[in-house]
């Protein structure tokens, strides 16, 4: 058995993080003394060095606690999938790495390969070849679906850099889009969905509008306020800046679906919607854990 302060020394993992990890239910102790003091055994470091292979990888620790607290959960199985994507991460800095040392040497070199998308068009068609019928129903066809890759495909270099500037890596990006994938079949047709695509036909009825009036604010307010449990507004502005609506294939297939120019409308009405949103109350929304006090 080992105290908190020595489990600290020997992972490098802080006594205030060990306490949070407690606080949270992610890492217990196998005891506590009469006199308070934590007291970690072999099984809880083996449940800490798990934890730091997925914060390594970049997961949030409710994805975590939810990932490990899954009644299908299978250790194997995961160490198996965390290899391969240390492994994909390793790759990524090391291309990295080559770049800048080009780059330190004075050379010119403008290559973006560090910003591949392979794993990302992998995922993508491994997707189609499982999920065929939730394809279609989502997209209207197989084609159109591949038409999106493909978009991608062409705007590879771009849609990289954007990956990499607003989730940190190509990895975190793809890792993003599976999350999404995964979850279809559980939203394709529930009320939440319903009412967001009822919004969206709203926004779009009348696309001679200006985007920035009134009529139209009031919709995307209300498409806000009702899609704030799912997606704050930091992740909506995200998506507008990225440009989300009129790139990544993304914009076919909104004009086929609510006419000629609605994704340019939508992107519109979204950029005045956030040109009043203050970076404040963004933040605000955002929050964050409290100072943890110390303890034993």
């Amino acid at each position: 058995m080992k105290t908190i302060s020595q489990v600290a020394q020997l992972t490098g993992v802080s006594v205030r993080t060990l306490q949070y990890y407690d606080e949270i239910d992610l890492l217990k102790p196998a005891a506590v003394t009469d006199a308070g003091y934590r007291m970690y055994d072999e099984a809880a470091l083996e449940r800490l060095q798990q934890i730091l292979f997925f914060r390594e990888l970049d997961f949030r620790l409710k994805e975590i606690k939810e990932i490990m607290e899954n009644p299908e959960y299978d250790k194997q199985e995961v160490f198996r999938k965390q290899k391969k994507m240390i492994r994909a991460k390793r790759n990524r800095l090391t291309r990295l790495l080559k770049l800048l040392d080009k780059l330190e040497k004075g050379e010119d070199c403008m290559s973006f390969d560090a910003f591949d998308l392979t794993e990302y068009f992998e995922l993508m068609e491994n997707f189609k070849q499982q999920n065929e019928e939730e394809v279609i129903r989502v997209w209207g066809s197989v084609e159109n679906y591949e038409r999106l890759i493909n978009k991608v495909k062409a705007d590879e270099q771009r849609v990289g850099e954007l990956a990499v500037k607003y989730y940190g890596s190509t990895e975190n990006y793809t890792r993003v889009i599976e999350e999404g994938l995964n979850k279809i079949p559980d939203i394709i047709n529930d009320a939440w969905t319903q009412k967001t695509n009822a919004l969206y036909r709203k926004l779009t009825g009348d696309l001679t509008r200006d985007a920035r009036s009134e009529e139209v604010q009031a919709i995307v307010r209300e498409l806000m306020e009702h899609t704030q449990g799912r997606v704050n507004k930091q992740g909506w502005k995200k998506l507008v800046e990225s440009g989300f609506y009129t790139g990544h294939g993304i914009k076919e297939e909104n004009d086929a679906l609510y006419g000629a120019g609605a994704s340019e409308f939508m992107e519109a009405a979204m950029k005045e919607y956030f040109s009043h949103i203050s970076p404040e109350e963004l933040a605000d929304e955002a929050g964050g854990p409290e100072e943890r006090k110390t303890e034993k």
